[in-house]
């Protein structure tokens, strides 16, 4: 009867001594979302009030004159959301190996956006179209964008270059246009004038 009691404590005490570190391990998960997410707000912040983008084709023409080190910030149609903001920052963590794709879509250096925007017009094999294409039907915006602007260009030579550079199929670089959807707010939009 007391090898039986001293089992029970045993076993009681190490499912006690597991839930504590499983508490402590939840209490640190929720700590590092929470540190992550204040770190995005600051971030959010910034950017959602002291952005210099513009929602037209014109602001590209400038994009060459710009030092390299100015940066291209905050959104060009909507106000910027913070829920969707995260979940783009986030989504992007997926490519941080190609140094092309920008980690945030609302604050990109202007020598990455010259480098992307001479390949805009770089001439697709037709297998490369219709990668390219299937991206144009499948993505939010129907496209890099949801209007000629800027982003259209930067974020269509981005494409292009992930598809002859990486070989991305039409899926990934829809994920990619979706995630560095630019345009502000939480949904797309298709038809922005």
């Amino acid at each position: 009867m007391g090898k039986n009691i001293l089992t029970f404590i045993l076993i009681a005490t190490l499912a006690l001594f597991l839930a504590s570190i499983g508490f402590l391990l939840n209490v640190k998960t929720q700590t590092t979302q929470n540190s992550l997410k204040d770190s995005h707000f600051a971030k959010f912040e910034f950017l959602s009030t002291n952005g210099n983008s513009s929602c037209s084709q014109n602001f590209a023409s400038s994009i060459p004159s710009m030092d390299d080190n100015q940066r291209l910030q905050g959104s060009c149609c909507s106000p910027m959301g913070l829920h969707r903001y995260h979940e783009q920052v986030e989504g992007l963590k997926k490519y941080q190996e190609i140094p092309e794709i920008p980690t945030d879509p609302y604050d990109i250096e202007a020598g990455l956006a010259k480098q992307l925007l001479s390949f805009y017009d770089l001439q697709l094999t037709p297998e490369e179209q219709k990668v390219y294409d299937f991206a144009m039907e499948n993505s939010n915006e129907q496209g890099p964008c949801c209007c000629k602007c800027w982003r259209w260009t930067v974020f269509g030579g981005l494409g292009k270059l992930l598809i002859n550079n990486y070989g991305f199929t039409g899926e990934q670089l829809t994920e990619v246009w979706n995630l560095s959807d630019g345009c502000g707010g939480e949904g797309d939009h298709v038809g922005h004038t």
